[in-house]
């Protein structure tokens, strides 16, 4: 009888190339054959906490395994302190692969590692394997896959290695090369269909340092289909490339999520891909992209010169095989092909712009917006093309648009502050500029994605900064506000659910402080091991009030500075974040019409807060998640307006509310269910 204790001593018929014990301590390694056959490294490990540095196994040129104590102050990369030790000591494993390449001689090693506190139990006996298949580096614990890089260029090997046990820690270690094909499949690619294990609202992919970053979505045969690149280290991936790639979930309720394999894994080492959207031609479900090989090789070196060639030499773009003109960079496209969840890259590119943003427009043509190197909308008959121009000047490019149409009106949505709106009637040059009016419905979220759900619905999906570029998932429902006016509120499918009230009260129109510790809550945030957790504060502003303002004021644990205060301005119709005080109104932020930021989530303004005058309903959802380091503060204004915000490193010990020429009633703090 065999009893497999971890997949990453699957059984194989192959034998180690080399093997270590305590008897056998040190030995010397064949370099592997020249090509993508990568290595494997497995060994048993005692995994204790390290006073220092402490190494584990060493391939002299080539590969350190070591455990260290991190600065549990140091979130850089890596967020190793999202999961301190039962002490609040951050210890660490890695692994620092050497590399050698002549395009980048100054790329030279690579390190994946995790925090010990992110495992069930951090200390004693673990099977830690580190696989290089020559496109990704991956550091897995137990036969999970914790970690993953995607190096360019090659190990150093020489003629001979010495590799070495340099503690007695490993009382095993086996090396592989060529590397073994039974380590389970690489992050997160190629991994089965799964349902989510948590709710969708804020969610972020499991992991010390994986985030999300720009969402594409598209609902399509009774499915909520979304994409969204996968974001390791906060953009800090392949020496700062970012090395993104989409990933796929969908549902048919939104309440039910599924998770499916990788929809463009990366499969090259040059490979570096950027936002795009879903589109459906000849009903069947695409995946637009773009290559972003610029990042990796110059552009001389790259397509795009003889692509733009073309297009100036025909008036139409050109189709590009992989292998033509230099290194594949510009729009490219994948096709589903199982009908759900499968997609087969499509070997082209068809056009320059870097950021192709695919879509069929209420007629059934296919547009292009193009987006990062290129601009203006674009027509063809294919995904293949040719494409050509057909407004050289509007949309005027940057990162990333994104097109669609509701109750008569067309809209253009420009990733991080551009939003236009016409008449669906009106020609394609009649767009006019939201933002410059603040309509906009811009709330904290960055390269939002639209699109139309059944019961005449609006959704908005995006993603919402955390301490760099990548985030966490947020999803939106718009509304009308009339004349193609767009609000926002809470989608009731996404939105987190409420435990019964721990405070409340029927009248206020002063001030009221609620202590988490005193109601048996927070400190927020909770540990990561933990879960998030938080409460949802709701009231009612009064009618018939012409002035006057309303705000709450998170106020942190003791021994920290840091606080926020949302607030609503009756009178002008503006509401902001910006920094709190117990007893002082904050100061005036500025909105994305007059310089703000808000896709930055932190302190900004709205103007035109509408339905103040009736009166209406504010629910302001306060919800700490130590992964993330701090809080995410959510509010929605009569169901018409949202705002989001992310505070790094507050730790919201009570909640203060205060009211000045208004009245509040029927106000609760209610924890969120777990």
């Amino acid at each position: 009888m065999v009893e497999l204790r971890s997949l990453s001593w699957s059984c194989t018929s192959t034998s180690a190339s080399s093997q270590l014990d305590g008897p056998a301590p040190q030995a010397l390694l064949q370099p592997p054959a020249s090509g993508p056959t990568g290595f494997t490294l497995q060994m048993r490990v005692n995994l204790q906490p390290p006073s220092d540095w402490h190494p584990l196994v060493t391939i002299v040129g080539v590969l350190e395994v070591y455990l260290r104590s991190h600065d549990p102050a140091d979130r850089e990369r890596q967020n190793y302190p999202a999961y301190p030790v039962a002490d609040g000591s951050v210890p660490v494993l890695e692994a620092r692969l050497q590399l050698r390449s002549s395009d980048h001689p100054e790329w030279r090693q690579m390190t994946v590692g995790i925090p010990l506190g992110i495992l069930t139990h951090p200390f004693g006996d673990h099977e830690v394997t580190v696989d290089y298949s020559g496109v990704q580096l991956r550091l897995l614990v137990d036969g999970q896959c914790l970690d993953g890089e995607f190096p360019f260029g090659e190990p150093p090997w020489e003629a001979a290695a010495t590799w070495r046990l340099e503690s007695p820690a490993v009382n095993r270690a086996c090396f592989w090369a060529p590397r073994l094909a039974s380590v389970p499949a690489a992050d997160p690619v190629a991994r089965p269909a799964a349902a989510l294990s948590r709710h969708i609202q804020y969610w972020v992919p499991p992991g010390h340092n994986s985030w999300v970053g720009d969402v594409a979505a598209l609902y399509h045969a009774g499915r909520y289909h979304l994409f969204y690149l996968y974001d390791r280290r906060h953009h800090q991936s392949k020496f700062g490339c970012g090395a993104h790639y989409f990933e796929h979930l969908s549902t048919a309720d939104f309440q039910t999520w599924v998770e499916h394999e990788a929809a463009t894994p990366l499969t090259q080492p040059w490979q570096c891909f950027g936002t795009g959207t879903p589109f459906v031609h000849a009903g069947r479900l695409h995946l637009s992209y773009g290559l972003h090989t610029t990042r990796v090789y110059p552009r001389e070196r790259t397509s795009l010169p003889a692509q733009w060639a073309h297009l100036e030499a025909h008036g139409e773009s050109g189709l590009f095989e992989s292998d033509q003109a230099g290194w594949p960079a510009g729009s490219t496209y994948a096709a589903c092909t199982d009908g759900a969840a499968h997609f087969d890259p499509c070997g082209h590119v068809f056009h320059p712009g870097e950021n192709p943003s695919v879509f069929t427009d209420p007629a059934g043509r296919l547009r292009l917006l193009a987006n990062a190197g290129a601009r203006g909308l674009w027509g063809a008959d294919a995904p293949t093309g040719p494409w050509r121009c057909l407004d050289a000047d509007f949309p005027p490019g940057g990162d990333c648009t994104f097109y669609f149409r509701w109750r008569g009106y067309d809209y253009v949505v420009g990733g991080f502050t551009g939003f236009w709106c016409k008449p669906a009637a009106a020609p394609w040059s009649a767009f006019t500029d939201v933002v410059a009016h603040a309509l906009d419905v811009y709330d904290g979220s960055n390269v939002p994605s639209v699109t139309v759900i059944p019961g005449d619905r609006l959704v908005m999906a995006a993603w919402v900064p955390v301490r760099g570029w990548g985030g966490f998932l947020v999803l939106r429902e718009l509304v009308s506000l009339g004349e193609g006016r767009l609000g926002s509120r809470w989608l009731t499918e996404v939105t987190p659910g409420v435990a019964p009230p721990v405070a409340a009260f029927s009248r206020l129109h002063g001030a009221a402080e609620y202590s988490l510790a005193e109601l048996g809550l927070g400190p927020y945030p909770a540990s990561a091991a933990a879960g998030a957790s938080g409460v949802v504060v709701s009231f009612a502003v009064c009618p018939g009030l012409a002035g006057g303002r309303v705000a709450v004021v998170l106020l942190p644990s003791a021994g920290q500075t840091a606080a926020c205060e949302w607030r609503l301005d009756l009178a002008s119709g503006r509401a902001q974040f910006g920094p709190g005080s117990p007893h002082d109104w904050g100061g005036e932020q500025r909105s994305l019409r007059e310089g703000g930021a808000p896709h930055q989530a932190g302190d900004y303004a709205v103007e035109h807060v509408s339905g103040i005058e009736a009166g209406m309903g504010v629910r302001v959802l306060v919800r700490g998640d130590a992964k993330i380091g701090g809080t995410i503060v959510d509010v929605e204004i009569g169901g018409r307006r949202t705002m989001l915000s992310y505070r790094p490193d507050l730790s919201v010990a009570s909640v203060r509310l205060r009211v000045e020429g208004a009245q509040l009633r029927d106000g609760t703090v209610a924890p969120l269910a777990q």
